[in-house]
């Protein structure tokens, strides 16, 4: 009888044994406890439309869909969940602003990380540490546009190809970031009211560059070329002066993003080697970029628009302004790859090359590519 006793126990013992882990690794999955952070964030701070992520018993949430809501009692309560040893507040672009005490009894703080936590380091890194101008219009990247020209009552088409690249990337000083990398692009304009659409203008561009990036500051040095050419049916069926327009350059931008939303940034620009020779060397740049902290359509979509504006010796210091503004697509947790659908306007002077002392003005919409 006690054998059969001892028995039954050991075989009740063996499946609590055996049973208890499944329903606990069930009850504390990574999809569960999803669901019960987003209920908390829902129940507990009346915060709607936010993503969050849960890996390896640590919740990341996004500052920006926190609005309203205390940094500390947000951590709190997602801490007091079963199986969740830490918490992660981060802006809009991966850098932790807040988090849970690193160890039992330290006072949860708010904080600055000195570097952005997904940046690659080493040979070819993901990414870039100077983040693309939205409204230059001479960035390279890829893109095609429409443009009404209002002075000339003429449809240009625009199609430029071009891309920043990382060769190498490290920690450097200030607990920053530094790469170096090197930009390539090509800028083309086409006359759309011509019988074969010709091509009317391109530029080359080259640059070696120099970046470095703490928090929310960054910085590009870089050394570069440009040349103009116009195209061959558009000089057969044009009688114009060609202009040889060849240069280099040395510039340097500086960026800074106070806000998730709120992007400021400016630098200068002087060339040399300049053909043809009496051109002015000196420019400057400056600008101002906002989007909306909120993403919608699954978190992939939010507003942006963005002015830049530039100043240059050769046209007496006049002011060239591009604004754009529109629809911007990107993924979740990528700091690069971002597709935006904007209307443009610009007023100055041409940006493309063989026509660089002509004023001009414009506007349409144009899709842009950053990878």
């Amino acid at each position: 009888m006690k054998q059969e006793q001892s028995v039954k126990i050991s075989i009740i013992l063996m499946v609590l044994v055996l049973c208890f882990p499944y329903p606990l690794a069930a009850a504390t999955s990574d999809d569960f406890i999803q669901g019960y952070a987003s209920a908390v964030l829902e129940r507990e701070f009346r915060i709607k439309n936010f993503s969050l992520n849960v890996t390896d018993e640590a919740i990341r949430v996004r500052s920006d869909d926190l609005t309203g809501a205390e940094h500390d009692k947000v951590i709190a309560a997602l801490l007091s969940i079963q199986g969740i040893k830490k918490v992660e507040i981060v802006d809009s672009r991966g850098v932790v602003v807040a988090s849970s005490p690193q160890e039992p009894g330290a006072q949860l703080a708010s904080r600055r990380e000195p570097v952005k936590p997904d940046y690659e380091l080493g040979f070819l890194p993901g990414g870039n540490l100077f983040d693309p101008l939205i409204a230059d219009p001479r960035w390279p990247r890829f893109s095609m546009g429409y443009r009404y020209f209002t002075d000339e009552r003429r449809n240009v088409g625009s199609a430029t190809f071009g891309e920043t690249f990382a060769l190498y990337r490290a920690r450097g000083p200030a607990r920053g970031l530094w790469e170096l990398g090197f930009q390539a692009g090509v800028f083309s304009i086409f006359d759309l009211d011509a019988p074969s659409s010709d091509l009317v203008n391109t530029d080359f561009f080259a640059a070696l560059q120099a970046s470095y990036r703490l928090n929310d500051f960054s910085g590009m040095l870089r050394i570069f070329h440009q040349s103009s050419h116009l195209g061959d049916e558009f000089l057969l069926r044009n009688r114009i002066d060609r202009i040889n327009l060849s240069f280099e350059g040395v510039d340097l931008k500086l960026s800074y993003r106070p806000f998730d939303w709120l992007r400021l940034y400016g630098g200068g620009a002087y060339l040399f080697d300049l053909d043809p020779r009496g051109i002015k060397p000196w420019a400057t740049q400056a600008g101002i970029e906002l989007q909306t902290p909120r993403r919608f359509w699954g978190d992939s979509t939010r507003f942006v628009t963005a002015l830049d504006l530039q100043h240059r010796q050769e046209n007496n210091w006049s002011t060239d302004i591009s604004l754009r503004g529109g629809l911007q697509f990107e993924r979740p947790g990528s700091f690069m790859r971002k597709i935006s659908l904007l209307f443009e306007y610009y007023n100055g002077h041409s940006p493309n090359g063989q026509f660089f002392n002509r004023s001009i003005e414009y506007f349409g919409p144009g899709l842009y590519l950053d990878f």
